[in-house]
């Protein structure tokens, strides 16, 4: 799946795909032709930060990336 972060979009734009509602379509035109549909979906995005990895998670992504480093150098 592609991702388009808005926070890298120009300030228009971003609004514009934020305000769609449920089920309206965005439909992305070039040199008069359709390029692409968008759909508004019913979910919204969480502005709550994602949880912290835990300790033991933590851990086994640091020893990952020690021992990548170990192997490299």
């Amino acid at each position: 799946m592609k991702r388009i972060d808005l926070d890298d979009l120009p300030p228009k734009l971003a609004q514009l795909l934020l305000g769609l509602e449920a089920g309206e379509e965005l439909l992305l035109v070039q040199n008069g032709a359709v390029a692409g549909r968008l759909t508004g979906s019913v979910e919204t995005a969480s502005a709550e930060e994602p949880e912290p990895p835990s300790q033991e998670r933590a851990a086994e992504i640091f020893e990952h990336f020690r021992s990548a480093i170990e192997d490299d150098f």
